[in-house]
């Protein structure tokens, strides 16, 4: 192999011809959006979305700053940093791979206590947007009532030192303080988790924790700042070790590159204070139907990954397209899809729901991609209740089926006992873990003891079918196993 290419600046032109790379001058490029939380999917996501409008002659003063508000994100920001913000983008095709270099990330902000230095950057005027990917649990969403959280002890924190916050959303209304006593005015939230009404818990959160220590503050942002709800997609696995050495196969070295699938989706409001990019130009879709899109994607993408994610950790497959390779654990994501989920989703403009379990089924077979069972198991706690619980809840009033919805809870309280059908250690993987875990050694031999956790289920415990069918299934993974149980659901 020829040297490899340290990635930064200064070896732009040494890039190899075959791997795509920035066309713009960067050292021209001003800034416009703070982008809190710089995880592999939005620079696969939506910093790619600015690149290719850079990439166009567009978009030139709408670079992004990086930020972070915990201690572990000093570690990712100094590797960026050394790189001068560049990623090394991977496309992961069954036809082939392909790699680009993407620049429309200029800087980012030092993680300092009290998040002076976020506070500070995101009260400057020439931020218009401050976007997020934090997690669909990083909310402070009550789970049962789902409204904001205020007796977090973050939040409380925030509530009591509205100056020094710990959290991102205590920043950004610190900064929005700032900004309204300077006249520079409102900014656009823009949160691209996956949350149905995305935007809208971005408003409660921020509404409900400015109200905890400035009423007319809370006032002037929901009265001021716009929050367009949003649905974003594509399968973005983490990075290790094989992701760096597939980055060096095409001759660069980059401390962080990024895999991702051969798709994209991003569907947003056209709701934004103070202006935003041309994302339309370059394949954004704008709607003001951004709920259907999102619960299509948010019910059978991320609903279906929970579905065989959690047969998968217990039955000991590593990862999603080896998931999709397992006879019992694909066919169990299709026959829940089409059967349980597909009656509770609308077609939007160019998929019907049936298509999109197709599109699903293609996508997350992609051997190419290796995104782990792991890490599409984590939060089960949020994602269950975003994902799943609510198809369950819609099916009941309709008296649709949803026997596969149950097991899916059945499988995800095996799951959590910590141990696959092997022996192994599952290690933990829920914020909750410690809750969850001694709940799912009870429920081995009282099922009703999972059902019963409020704070997951609400009052899903008291309804007759969903405990005879909990506690059936739970039996019989216990007893004969989850292949077992999958197979007497498919016969």
């Amino acid at each position: 192999m020829d040297e490899l290419i340290t990635l930064s600046n200064a070896t732009l032109d040494q890039i190899p011809a075959h791997v795509s790379r920035p066309i713009y001058d960067r050292s021209a490029l001003r800034a416009g959006i703070v982008h809190i939380g710089l995880g592999n999917f939005h620079r696969a996501h939506q910093s790619w979305y600015l690149h290719r409008l850079m990439q166009d002659g567009l978009a030139q003063d709408w670079a992004i700053i990086g930020a972070g508000v915990r201690s572990y994100d000093a570690a990712q920001r100094e590797k960026l940093i050394a790189q001068d913000c560049l990623t090394t983008l991977i496309e992961l095709d069954p036809k082939g791979s392909s790699a680009e270099v993407v620049g429309s990330m200029i800087d980012y902000i030092p993680i300092t206590a009290g998040n002076v230095d976020l506070i500070e950057r995101m009260s400057q005027p020439d931020i218009r947007i401050v976007a997020l990917t934090v997690t669909e649990g990083g909310y402070y969403i009550d789970p049962v009532t789902k409204g904001f959280d205020v007796s977090h002890p973050d939040i409380q924190h925030d509530a009591q030192n509205p100056q020094s916050p710990i959290t991102a959303f205590g920043a950004m209304v610190a900064a929005l303080k700032n900004r309204r006593e300077s006249g520079v005015g409102p900014f656009t939230g823009m949160t691209c988790d996956n949350l149905q009404g995305n935007g809208a818990i971005l408003r409660q959160t921020l509404v409900g924790l400015a109200q905890l220590s400035d009423p007319d503050l809370a006032k002037w942002i929901d009265e001021n700042c716009s929050f367009p709800n949003s649905m974003v997609d594509c399968i973005v696995p983490a990075t290790g070790d094989k992701e760096r050495a597939l980055v060096r196969e095409f001759g660069i070295d980059d401390a962080v590159p990024v895999t991702h699938e051969n798709f994209r989706q991003w569907v947003i409001e056209d709701d934004f204070c103070a202006g935003r990019p041309a994302w339309e130009t370059v394949g954004t879709t704008l709607s003001d139907k951004v709920h259907d899109f999102e619960a299509m994607k948010i019910r059978i993408l991320n609903g279906g990954h929970q579905v065989i994610a959690n047969p998968g950790e217990i039955l000991s497959v590593d990862t999603i397209a080896g998931c999709m390779a397992h006879s019992h654990i694909s066919k169990l994501f299709r026959k829940v899809a089409l059967n349980e989920v597909v009656p509770h989703v609308k077609p939007v403009p160019g998929m019907d729901p049936v298509d999109y379990v197709d599109l699903i089924d293609e996508r997350f077979s992609n051997p190419k991609i290796v995104d782990t069972v792991r890490r599409v198991a984590f939060d089960g706690s949020s994602r269950h209740t975003g994902f799943i619980l609510p198809v369950l809840r819609d099916a009941l009033a309709a008296g649709t089926p949803c026997d596969g919805l149950v097991l899916t809870q059945a499988m995800w309280a095996r799951m959590c006992f910590g141990t696959r059908e092997d022996g192994s250690v599952i290690d933990a993987n829920d914020p909750f873990w410690d809750d969850l875990m001694p709940v799912a050694r009870r429920a081995k031999d009282t099922p009703a003891a999972w059902i019963e956790q409020s704070q997951v289920y609400g009052d899903l415990a008291k309804n007759e079918y969903i405990r005879e069918r909990f506690t059936y299934w739970l039996g019989v993974i216990w007893e004969k196993g989850a292949v077992a149980a999958m197979d007497e659901y498919l016969g």
